[in-house]
């Protein structure tokens, strides 16, 4: 394991430029990595519906659909002696979809809300899309130049990771895995 430091840029031209750059210094090609960062629940290495990066309450709300959804229908299929056998299948299907979208709403969190702790698959996508340049640095004084590279360079996001940068390709990159941000220096890590 290593220490990775990387930046996120808009544009390709702009981490084609970054590349060169660390080279020029000394970085070796080897050691460096580019690659786009598909937006949250886009990452094809995930089953079908893409990662597992959802939005907030997506699960509690699914949840709350299928019980809506299962209590309406009971109270269309009850209503029965009242509308009669057409009622049954209309009545059925009526509640059926009141009941899902009471239960829907009834099972959002609040925009912004995580859960807790115990809760991942409610939180909040960590990474913005776009190119993502990584390095592996040996020891904080190349590491404090990259910081300084990147941010002169124009880099939106900077993190610090652990992991395995070897012949240009990040082998172990999880695009959902938390963040560990630098920010003026200071790193933290976010859920």
């Amino acid at each position: 394991m290593s220490t990775i430091i990387a930046g996120r840029f808009e544009l390709q031209t702009q981490a084609e430029e970054v590349m060169m750059e660390l080279m020029r210094l000394g970085f070796p090609r080897e050691h460096l990595s580019s690659f786009f960062v598909n937006p949250a629940g886009q990452h094809g290495a995930y089953p079908i519906g893409g990662d597992r990066a959802m939005s907030p309450g997506a699960k509690e709300s699914d949840k709350s659909v299928a019980t809506g959804a299962a209590v309406g229908a009971a109270i269309g299929v009850a209503a029965t002696p009242v509308l009669g056998p057409v009622g049954t299948v209309t009545g059925g299907l009526l509640g059926a979809h009141l009941g899902g979208l009471v239960g829907g709403l009834s099972g959002m969190k609040e925009q912004g809300d995580q859960g807790n702790e115990h809760d991942v698959e409610n939180v909040l996508p960590q990474r913005k899309a776009g190119m993502l340049v990584a390095v592996r640095v040996q020891d904080d004084d190349h590491m404090n130049d990259v910081i300084n590279l990147f941010r002169s360079m124009g880099a939106e996001d900077l993190e610090r990771a652990e992991g395995t940068l070897e012949n240009g390709d990040w082998a172990d990159f999880d695009p959902i895995a938390p963040v560990a941000l630098i920010h003026g220096g200071n790193e933290r890590r976010v859920r």
